[in-house]
């Protein structure tokens, strides 16, 4: 999968939006492209924000979701890390090299307009909504995909889907020859089984 043109997924690493992390790392698998996020890096021998840049600086592509707005349970405060990583994301397209400024990125909600009442700077961009439904979401991510790619175009957002129901009704019998446990899938598991899937599929 090396060949294959990187996507930084930014978006929310929790229990309630596994679901939409796993339809999104299938949709760009199975649209032929590789999925990076920060997730992928386990190493304490430098910061957080550091591996992002890195990764940021190696993808052309960038699918931001912005819809965890919630406040948290615990300090009552809402996570920022998303329109961080989002900023430097255009931050890069804006001020970085000819390379960087060729950057593409797919910006999602929840809903289409939501975003106005929290992050109003960034009104004039086109804002995708998908309603927490992992059948819209990955409509938006091949649509996203197909238009940035040169070519005969991708399989439809339909026919991706349809992929996705047949993995995911296969995923508990796969993990359970890998002795790991479905609804723990670390990344580079979820990456591995699906890449695996979706080669043989």
């Amino acid at each position: 999968m090396a060949s294959r043109k990187p996507v930084f997924i930014n978006c929310p690493f929790d229990l309630d939006y596994t679901p939409l992390f796993q339809a999104i790392v299938f949709a760009v698998l199975k649209c032929g492209y590789q999925p990076r996020c920060a997730l992928e890096v386990i190493d304490s021998g430098g910061t957080r924000i550091a591996k992002i840049e890195a990764i940021i600086e190696e993808c052309p592509l960038g699918i931001h979701d912005i819809s965890r707005t919630e406040l948290d349970i615990a300090n009552r405060l809402p996570r920022f890390n998303m329109p961080l990583e989002l900023g430097l994301f255009l931050g890069a397209k804006r001020f970085g090299d000819a390379t960087q400024k060729r950057k593409r990125c797919l910006v999602l909600d929840t809903e289409q307009y939501r975003y106005q009442k929290f992050m109003s700077d960034i009104a004039g961009q086109d804002i995708e909504g998908h309603a927490g439904d992992p059948e819209m979401l990955i409509g938006k991510v091949r649509s996203f995909l197909n238009n940035a790619k040169r070519g005969a175009p991708l399989p439809s957002g339909a026919a991706v889907f349809e992929a996705y129901q047949r993995f995911q009704d296969e995923l508990p019998s796969i993990c359970a020859k890998l002795e790991i446990e479905p609804d723990r899938l670390e990344f580079k598991d979820l990456v591995w089984v699906v890449g695996e899937w979706v080669n043989v599929g």
